[in-house]
């Protein structure tokens, strides 16, 4: 039997881990979202230990103290005197006693830990990819099988309204009416804006394609075979054409969820986008748009870090299914 290859096998349990973390938050999470220590700004990633003497490999920290140099950077000093053992389950998937803190990939500005708040920011990144790029798959679908299945008139018309939509370019639109609408739409409000927009804007170039491939589908002998045995066209559209095309549909929704991820991280760094205090990828990366922040603290890039890697695990997944590439 053969193998998908590493990379695609890779990039789906990648996602599949990113996305159940994302959901689960609550748990996986060392800390609540908004939880802050105002003692431990800019903390460095918390560096762990083994203890390997207990027979067995045990995870251990150490409390940390901030002071400041001469020329007032900040400096973390860890109390060497005490080990603090990291716990696992109960409320929490890990967790530390205090006053140790754990920061598996540092912390902002306000002492917040980046890793804890990477996974709740998931939530709203991913499901605006997620929810967009199905809607516009769905969209784009349906239209596109009813045109090139029906043909005629009501190609002509579905064809026409498809590629006024494809003339829109999404991102510069979408920045357009955000700031045509009140600036004070909650989170929610523009979090339900941007996948419409998305959504709407989308569907055109997937119908058109969907529409050529049901045309040539169309044509094939087992549909003529169904059109002479009394078959309805709903039965030949869900039983002959819509399995053929799906594959092209699963390609389509692998490419087009990084872009919609992209799309929304970008507004919401420009600030018009998710804003606090609800998090997303796009805002956790305000910190780092500034050059001393990235010359003193650069673990505040890890948020722009993981959104290029989860982008490319998509495009590389959809690569892997459009080319049905094995080991």
């Amino acid at each position: 039997m053969k193998r998908f290859s590493f990379s695609v096998i890779f990039s789906l349990v990648f996602l599949v881990l990113l996305v159940f973390l994302s959901v689960f938050a609550d748990f996986a999470a060392p800390y609540p979202a908004a939880e802050d220590n105002r003692r431990h700004p800019f903390h460095p990633p918390t560096s762990i230990h083994w203890d390997l003497t207990a027979g067995f490999p045990k995870p251990y920290i150490f409390a940390t103290m901030m002071t400041f140099d001469e020329n007032f950077r900040r400096i973390y000093t860890k109390d060497t005197t005490r080990k603090f053992y990291l716990k696992f389950g109960g409320e929490r998937m890990v967790r530390v006693g205090a006053p140790a803190r754990l920061y598996l990939l540092g912390s902002d500005s306000r002492g917040r830990d980046l890793f804890s708040r990477m996974l709740y920011g998931g939530r709203i990144s991913l499901s605006i990819g997620l929810i967009g790029a199905l809607l516009t798959g769905c969209l784009g679908f349906f239209v596109g099988a009813a045109a090139g299945y029906f043909g005629g008139r009501i190609d002509f018309c579905l064809m026409r309204l498809a590629e006024f939509f494809i003339m829109i370019p999404g991102f510069y639109f979408l920045l357009a009416l955000r700031g045509a609408l009140p600036p004070g739409l909650s989170s929610f409000q523009v979090y339900l804006l941007t996948v419409g927009v998305l959504s709407l804007i989308g569907w055109g170039a997937v119908a058109r394609v969907i529409r050529g491939l049901t045309q040539s589908l169309r044509q094939s002998d087992f549909v003529q075979a169904a059109r002479i045995l009394g078959r309805s066209h709903f039965q030949i559209l869900t039983g002959h054409i819509f399995p053929h095309v799906f594959p092209y549909l699963a390609v389509v929704l692998s490419i087009a969820i990084p872009g919609y991820i992209l799309m929304e991280s970008a507004m919401s760094l420009l600030g018009l986008g998710i804003q606090e205090p609800e998090i997303s990828w796009g805002n956790l990366l305000n910190e780092a748009v500034s050059v001393a922040h990235l010359s003193l603290h650069p673990w505040v890039l890890f948020p722009g870090a993981l959104l290029a890697l989860t982008a490319l695990t998509f495009n590389r997944l959809g690569d892997g299914i459009r080319t049905g590439e094995r080991a």
